[in-house]
């Protein structure tokens, strides 16, 4: 029967720990009996090198020389004395020429020992584990002296191996019941670990998880949606290729501090849930973002991005085309009436009153062409401000240049400056609709390179509280748009211009309402540099 390696990760997990847990408890039981075994050898062998040391007296030197090598002798009777009170398995004592004077088989007196006694009968002690006529046996074997210290003989006694053995194999029941309950022990904690493994990896096999990760990889690389992973101590975990993209950053981003991979701001405090909401609006360099976080179990947070730049710009053309479609309704009902009051002039043949009254109507709008188009010599701002007194105009609110405006034709980013003025004019225009004596003034000078505008209107301003709120993305006093968000322009006015080390405040005008200023320190080119906008 073939056996199949589990496919489940707690399976195999399980397996594995107490494969290593027994490896582990049969090693250290093994390294256990190992010098257990030479240990109880080396005591055998000293216990028997003992025994010959106290056996070798001046006493027993004396009977051999003085008494025959036989059976009934007197050494062969202290000999086995010896034996019986210690329990050695033999004593044996012979003379300089290797002849036993005792032994445990009498038949063996007067016979040379089957091992070398050289070294014993050289002076020299010696403890080993060797095989005789009695078998295998841990021996010790000394020099016997007379009186006058001179060496008569040897003495050899062995202790019987297999009590050795016998020692050794009664220790090991002892020691695998530990070995046995450090295994059990072991068991009990691998099988818990992976009950909790079993729980994290919610019961998935090995392929089922490289799988996953496979697939993680090609999705969060392949959707066109930003993906930002935080870790518990706000470190970037992950940040796919479509979040680098939006964000401006690059692969090296992984593993550092958010803070500081973005810089303090509103991205930054959105990512890190510093602010809370849904489809939170935040502005990084040119784009703007919408952001949606969610916290994890491990008290991390993933963090999604979409690019809205393009259907901002698109809401804010349309909230334009809005408008504009609205001033040429209300220009073409009042074009028919000033047709209607020309044609009744001249069938009233009031002819000098109909000259008069074309010339007042076209002057008016001639003059206040000319009133931007000669003081503000970019093409696309002027244009923009004409079209804008127009709208203004349909809404009863006066659109103006204030006294010393000029700003000659070398702007560094024109349509920058085109999106920061339009988004103030329409601001002011919508503050200052319905006040009395309505009106914007627009003030655009140039200091060397600088570039300083003020929009100043006669609505009720800007609370000092707010000051500072109204430039942070999503906030609004408007009602939503079409399109569903407001709060992007104010923010993207600031953007802009920090972005050319510049910036924007908000304070109290002279008379009333709010104005607003924004300053670019290098706004112009070096003179002689037309400007980029190509007219």
């Amino acid at each position: 029967m073939r056996i199949t390696w589990p496919q489940r990760v707690v399976s195999q997990f399980l397996l594995m720990q107490l494969a290593i847990a027994t490896g582990v408890t049969v090693l250290a039981t093994g390294l256990f009996l190992a010098p257990l075994g030479a240990q109880l050898d080396d005591q055998a062998m000293r216990r028997a090198l003992a025994i010959a040391q106290t056996t070798a007296s001046p006493r027993i030197a004396d009977a051999l020389l003085g008494s025959p090598a036989e059976p009934g002798g007197p050494v062969q009777s202290e000999a086995e004395r010896i034996r019986r009170a210690t329990g050695a398995e033999y004593v044996v004592i012979m003379d300089r020429r290797g002849v036993r004077w005792s032994h445990t088989a009498t038949s063996q007196i007067g016979r040379v020992v089957s091992t070398d006694p050289s070294d014993a009968l050289a002076g020299r002690e010696v403890m080993e584990i060797d095989s005789g006529t009695l078998g295998r046996s841990a021996r010790g074997k000394v020099p016997l002296r007379d009186l006058r210290g001179r060496i008569v003989g040897a003495v050899s006694v062995g202790i019987e191996y297999d009590t050795v053995r016998g020692r050794l194999l009664a220790a090991i029941p002892g020691l695998l019941a530990y070995a046995g309950g450090a295994l059990a022990v072991g068991a009990l904690a691998a099988y818990l670990i992976s009950r909790r493994l079993q729980r994290q990896v919610h019961d998935l096999a090995f392929s089922d998880i490289a799988a996953l990760l496979t697939e993680r990889e090609a999705m969060l690389h392949g959707i066109r949606e930003g993906v930002v992973a935080l870790d518990s101590a706000g470190r970037v975990r992950l940040i796919n290729d479509e979040a680098q993209r939006l964000l401006g950053v690059g692969g090296e981003a992984t593993g550092r501090p958010l803070d500081e991979v973005l810089g303090a701001g509103r991205t930054a405090d959105v990512l890190a849930g510093r602010v809370s909401g849904e489809d939170l609006l935040t502005v990084r360099g040119p784009r703007v973002l919408v952001a949606n976080r969610m916290p994890t179990d491990d008290g991390g947070a993933v963090a999604t991005l979409r690019d809205r730049t393009e259907l901002e710009q698109l809401g804010r053309e349309l909230d334009s085309t809005h408008g504009l479609i609205d001033a040429l309704r209300a220009q073409d009902h009042e074009h028919a009436n000033r047709l209607h009051t020309l044609l009744g002039l001249l069938e009233l043949e009031m002819y000098e009153e109909a000259v008069d009254f074309v010339t007042e109507v076209a002057g008016v709008h001639r003059a206040t062409s000319e009133q931007f188009t000669e003081r503000i010599h970019d093409p696309l701002l002027a244009a923009l401000l004409v079209g804008k007194a127009t709208v203004a105009a349909e809404r009863a609110v006066v659109l103006r240049p204030a006294e010393g405006t000029l700003l000659p034709d070398r702007l560094v980013d024109p349509r920058g400056l085109v999106t920061v003025v339009g988004n103030l004019v329409d601001n002011a225009l919508d503050a200052a609709a319905g006040s009395p004596g309505a009106f914007v003034e627009v003030a655009l000078h140039a200091r060397g390179r600088e570039v300083v505008l003020r929009v100043t209107d006669s609505g009720p301003g800007v609370e000092p509280a707010q000051r500072e709120l109204i430039f942070t993305e999503g906030w609004s006093t408007k009602a939503l748009p079409a399109h569903g968000k407001r709060g992007l322009g104010l923010a993207m006015v600031r953007r802009l211009a920090e972005r050319q080390g510049g910036s924007a405040r908000v304070g109290e005008a002279p008379g009333g309402g709010a104005e607003f200023t924004v300053v670019l320190p290098e706004g112009l080119a070096e003179p002689g540099t037309s400007s980029p906008s190509g007219v």
